[in-house]
């Protein structure tokens, strides 16, 4: 990543390229601070996420399913914002269509994204 004082990023080119590559995780920004990326999950596909030391913003841009943080559960859908704590434990499931959430990761994100 560039030393840039800013950067535009297209959803949908950034979909389109993560779907190509294939990983579950795509990182698109990295900066001292911060670590951006989307999350691709199947429908009927495991989460295998384990707890972060960051603090994490998930942002559902389509899909549907479940999240459980912590041993509490909510359903989540298109639209629906979610925070979770750093090293909370934390995982999607009842994945009901294939779900797409940019990602958001407090002070760079984790070391081996």
């Amino acid at each position: 990543m560039t030393d840039s004082i800013w950067k535009v990023f297209e959803v949908a080119e950034l979909e389109e390229k993560g779907k190509v590559l294939g990983p579950p995780y795509m990182e698109f920004l990295r900066v001292p601070s911060l670590s951006c990326g989307i999350y691709f999950l199947e429908a009927g596909a495991p989460d295998l996420q384990t707890p972060h030391d960051e603090d994490e913003v998930y942002y559902v841009l389509s899909g549907r399913a479940r999240i459980r943080v912590d041993g509490k559960e909510k359903q989540v859908q298109q639209g629906s914002i979610l925070y979770v704590r750093a090293t909370a434990e934390h995982s999607f499931f009842e994945i009901e269509e294939d779900i797409t959430l940019l990602v958001f990761f407090a002070s760079g994100g984790p070391s081996e994204a």
